[in-house]
């Protein structure tokens, strides 16, 4: 997978830089922290258990999120038939390079002992790389009147598509996601869904993620094949490029021409469903590293945080070990009824190593309990974020409720901070490039004609892209590129 094919010991190697070599210390990170490992497969990764249990947070947030607004969860195939895909031209335009496709049902042994494929299919099928057409057609059998709709549904599942180059969580062969379909029977109330569902999504990343989000529309040529438009969030990352955390797609009736999805309205006339669909996915955790993480190793905001605090007995003679570990646990029982996760490090060894291992994979707290501290009635307490420290008495923890969100505001506003220092307001193209020039970076605001043309042409000569057109911003001006009127402005960034 690119350059991740080296294996890497994350407790003797070294975490790169970040002004060194960004992409290396990304690597670095997910090593570091047991976050994912390299597959056998090219363009894949398997995915740890530090990794997935992120993603499992991530998970269970979003699922109530979802269900609280009445959608509920699906399967559907894995397997699409390739005729399925024929239907929608503009949609399988989209797609076409990056599906793997199964053209035989068995394996067939040679005399050498080789094996190679038998029975051919009678029609080749897509694996998955999105679901629109194998679900709408499900649609088209669940849709008979206006009673039945609006249809709510998501699904959780894996995708595949054929990455030329690949990066762990932010561009794989295979990838975990989430994606939601709707169906209603006007185009206001899909309308309401899609902008609904990206403001979830905006809400999410700030509030559990600490990242901060731009929210608006994607430009005709970056939007979703078929859709009528697509609404996006857009992360900046340390290195100040564009990360795209989440999308939701006004379809229209496209899709429900296509595969027949029609109903009878009240006054007993047929009519097509008005779609959404809208997903997130295991980019998010590539987000997460990239957006709060340092040379030290991995930083998680404590309201994802699969461990938010790890709990280290130190006992300086072994006499000491049973009175530390004892006390640790009652602390361990003290701070879960508190609602917070714990974790207690009581494997055998120095403390430094562990001191070291734990702050490698990003736990928020650090808690500190030996023979001194016992006698004190105290603990010691250490920020990750910060390296901070504390003592804390023994009738004082619920003190690190207050700690873990004085961390998830912190990890907010610096990220908001950056972002704000690397966002710049341009009027003429000459400065528009300046800040492009060779590793230039950041979020560039500049009107915009809505000129395909001058969008290819700015891409082609900083390779800077529209990541989104704002929702609020009418404010008249001239492109930045043409100098033609323009009524809209755009984000213009480098992005991932």
């Amino acid at each position: 997978m690119d350059t991740t094919e080296a294996k890497q010991d994350f407790r003797s190697k070294e975490i790169t830089k970040r002004e060194t070599d960004y992409s290396q210390w990304y690597l670095d990170i997910i090593a570091a922290a047991e976050l994912a490992d390299n597959s056998p497969v090219r363009g894949c990764m398997v995915i740890r258990p530090n990794g997935y249990a992120l993603w499992e947070n991530i998970k269970a947030v979003l699922d109530q999120q979802f269900k609280d607004r009445g959608v509920e969860n699906a399967y559907f195939p894995l397997f699409i038939p390739k005729n399925f895909f024929e239907r929608e031209a503009e949609h399988v335009e989209g797609f076409a390079k990056e599906c793997a496709v199964v053209t035989h049902h068995r394996l067939e042994q040679g005399e050498n002992g080789k094996l190679t494929p038998g029975g051919e299919l009678d029609e080749p099928l897509i694996v998955r790389p999105t679901s629109e057409t194998i679900i709408y057609d499900a649609y088209s059998r669940w849709v008979q009147t206006y009673r039945d709709l609006p249809i709510l549904i998501n699904q959780w599942a894996n995708i595949v598509r054929m990455e030329l180059r690949t990066r762990p969580f932010l561009r794989t062969t295979e990838f975990l996601w989430q994606e939601g379909h709707t169906a209603h029977a006007t185009e206001a109330e899909a309308d309401k869904m899609a902008l609904e569902m990206i403001n979830v999504y905006k809400k999410f990343a700030e509030e559990y993620l600490a990242i901060p989000v731009l929210e608006g529309k994607k430009s005709e040529q970056e939007k979703f094949a078929g859709a009528i438009y697509t609404t996006t969030i857009e992360a900046m990352m340390q290195d100040g490029k564009a990360l795209q955390a989440g999308t939701s797609h006004l379809l229209g009736q496209n899709f429900a021409k296509v595969f027949e999805v029609k109903f009878l309205n009240k006054e007993n006339v047929q009519e097509y469903v008005w779609q959404t669909s809208w997903g997130v996915s295991t980019r998010l955790i590539g987000a997460l590293i990239m957006t709060h993480s340092d040379d030290r190793g991995l930083v998680l905001p404590p309201k994802i945080a699969p461990t938010q605090a790890v709990i280290i007995p130190i006992w300086p003679q072994e006499s000491n070990k049973e009175a530390s570990l004892a006390k640790a646990k009652e602390i361990a029982e003290e701070l879960k009824k508190m609602g917070i996760s714990v974790k207690i490090d009581d494997r055998d060894g120095r403390p430094g190593p562990k001191f070291y291992e734990w702050e490698r994979k990003g736990v928020p707290l650090r808690i500190e309990i030996g023979p001194k501290d016992i006698e004190n009635k105290s603990i010691l307490v250490a920020r990750r974020d910060t390296g901070e420290k504390q003592t804390i008495g023994f009738d004082e923890l619920n003190k690190l409720q207050d700690l873990l969100k004085t961390i998830q505001d912190s990890l907010y506003q610096k990220a908001l901070t950056y972002r704000k220092e690397k966002t710049y307001e341009v009027s003429s193209y000459d400065e528009f490039k300046k800040i492009f020039d060779g590793s230039g970076t950041g979020f560039v605001s500049a009107h915009w004609c809505g000129d395909a043309e001058c969008e290819n042409k700015i891409k082609e000569e900083t390779t800077a892209t529209i990541r989104l057109i704002d929702f609020e911003e009418k404010e008249e001006g001239k492109c930045v590129y043409c100098g033609n009127k323009a009524k809209t402005k755009a984000i213009f960034a480098k992005a991932y």
